[in-house]
C-alpha cells in the first residue's frame, strides 16, 4: 500500500515528535543524541534551502501570468473589476481580523524556542512614526528588479511582477499584430516557466516528510514540551479566526451589498461548502461550486463562469488568514512583538500570497516563507506549521469556496441593478 504525500507527512511528523520528544530526555553530551541532531540540522536546513530556492521564481511567474490571464477576459471587463476589488475587500477584512485577534490573544507568548536564537539576534522591530514608515515601505516597494531577485527581496520581485502583468495584457491585447504576437509568444514562455516551477515544487515535495521529520526531530529535542500545548492553542485559535470570518464577515459583506440572507446562501451553497471541508481543494470543488451558484442561488450562468474559477485560483481568504495569523504566532514564539509597520507589511505580503500563487500544489508552504522572510522571521518555522497544515486546511478551504459564492451572488446582483 502506497501512502499520499499527507499521510506521509503525518508519519514524519509523529516519528519526528516521538524521536524528539526521546532525545529531550537524553544527556547533552550523549554522542547518540549530537549525531542525530547533526544530521537533523544538515537535512532540515537542506529542505529549507530548497524551498528558499524556488520561492522567488514561483512567486514572480504566478503573479505575471496570473494578471496576464484576465486578458482573456476583456469582454467582460467590468465583471473581473468586481471581482478584484470584491477579493481585496474580503481579503482585507480577514487580514484585518486575524491579526487583531491573534494580537490579543498572543498565543504563544510566555514560550521562547532557543532553535531560533539566531533569527532573533538579526531580527529588529524599530520604533518609526507614520511618515518614516511610509517613506521606508514605498522606498523598499521599488528598486532594480534585477537587484531584487538577486538579493530575494520579495516585495519588489512582487511589484515588479505586477507591473510586468498589466503591461503584458496591454501588450497582448494591440491592435498592433506584431506587438500582440511578441506579447503571446512572451506569455507563452512564462506559462512554460511556471509549469517547469511546479514541477519542481512537486520534486521537492517529495522530500518533504524527510525535512518534517528532521526538522521536527531537532525541534522536539531542544525545546520545552509545552510546545504541544502551545500548538493545539494556535489550532483552536486559527479554526475560531476562521469560523468568524466564514459565518460573520462573508454574510455580512453578503447582506451588505445585496440584503440577501445568510441562511438562504448557506441553504444554496452547502452541498460546495461540504465537499470543501471534505476534501481541501477548491479546484475539485469547482464543479460543485458552478451548480449551486447556478441553479441555487440564482447566480448568472457566465458571472459564475468566470468568477468561480478565477476565485478558486486567486481568492483565498482562509489561507491568507491563516499565513498572516502564523507570522504572529511565530514572532511570539521568537518573544518578539511586531511593530505596527511589520504588521501591515505581513497584511499586504499575505494577501499577495493568496492572490498571487494560484493552483501550484502545496503552494501554501512556500508562500508561508514569503509572508515569514517579509518581516525577517525564520524560514524554519515551517517545522511547526507543516503538521498542523492538513488540520486547518479543512476549515480554510471552506471558507475560501464561500469566498467565491459570495462574491458571485455580489457581483450578479450589481449587474442586474
Amino acid at each position: 500500500m502506497r501512502f499520499g504525500l499527507n499521510m506521509q507527512i503525518l508519519v514524519a511528523a509523529i516519528v519526528g515528535i516521538g524521536l524528539g520528544w526521546f532525545l529531550n530526555g537524553v544527556a547533552e553530551d550523549s554522542v547518540i543524541k549530537q549525531q542525530v541532531l547533526y544530521w537533523a540540522t544538515i537535512v532540515g536546513r537542506f529542505f529549507i534551502d530548497l524551498l528558499k530556492m524556488i520561492l522567488i521564481p514561483l512567486i514572480f511567474t504566478s503573479i505575471v501570468v496570473g494578471i496576464a490571464n484576465l486578458k482573456s477576459h476583456q469582454q467582460a471587463g467590468k465583471v473581473w473589476r468586481y471581482a478584484l476589488g470584491f477579493f481585496v475587500l474580503s481579503t482585507f477584512c480577514a487580514m484585518v481580523l486575524s491579526l487583531a485577534v491573534t494580537g490579543w490573544v498572543k498565543p504563544g507568548g510566555g514560550l521562547q524556542l532557543d532553535m531560533f536564537a539566531d533569527s532573533m539576534a538579526n531580527f529588529s522591530a524599530k520604533s518609526m512614526s507614520g511618515g518614516e514608515f511610509l517613506q521606508q515601505f514605498l522606498h523598499s516597494l521599488f528598486m532594480n528588479p534585477v537587484t531584487a531577485l538577486a538579493d530575494g527581496k520579495i516585495l519588489p520581485v512582487v511589484v515588479f511582477a505586477i507591473f510586468l502583468g498589466v503591461a503584458l495584457v496591454k501588450v497582448s491585447t494591440s491592435q498592433d499584430q506584431g506587438t500582440a504576437e511578441k506579447g503571446n509568444l512572451f506569455f507563452d514562455g512564462l506559462q512554460a516557466l511556471m509549469a517547469m516551477l511546479m514541477l519542481m515544487v512537486q520534486w521537492i515535495m517529495k522530500l518533504a516528510p524527510l525535512g518534517v521529520l528532521a526538522l521536527l526531530t531537532q525541534l522536539m529535542a531542544t525545546q520545552d514540551m509545552a510546545l504541544l500545548g502551545t500548538m493545539a492553542e494556535f489550532i483552536a485559535l486559527v479554526f475560531a479566526i476562521t469560523l468568524i470570518h466564514g459565518v460573520v464577515i462573508l454574510p455580512g459583506l453578503l447582506y451588505l451589498f445585496t440584503r440577501k440572507s445568510p441562511l438562504w446562501f448557506w441553504r444554496g451553497s452547502r452541498p460546495a461548502l461540504v465537499t470543501a471541508f471534505a476534501t481541501s481543494s477548491s479546484a475539485a470543488t469547482l464543479p460543485l461550486s458552478l451548480t449551486c451558484a447556478e441553479e441555487q442561488l440564482g447566480v448568472k450562468k457566465d458571472v459564475a463562469g468566470f468568477v468561480l474559477p478565477i476565485g478558486a485560483t486567486m481568492n483565498m481568504d482562509g489561507t491568507a488568514l491563516y499565513e498572516a495569523s502564523a507570522a504572529l504566532f511565530v514572532a511570539y514564539l521568537m518573544g518578539m512583538d511586531l511593530s505596527l509597520a511589520q504588521q501591515i507589511i505581513v497584511m499586504l505580503t499575505a494577501m499577495i500570497a493568496s492572490l498571487g500563487a494560484p493552483g501550484i500544489p502545496s503552494a501554501g508552504m512556500v508562500t508561508m516563507i514569503m509572508v515569514l522572510q517579509s518581516v525577517g522571521l525564520p524560514a524554519e518555522a515551517i517545522a511547526i506549521l507543516l503538521p498542523i497544515d492538513r488540520i486547518l486546511d479543512t476549515i480554510r478551504t471552506a471558507v475560501n469556496v464561500e469566498g467565491d459564492m459570495v462574491a458571485s451572488v455580489v457581483i450578479s446582483d450589481r449587474l442586474e441593478s
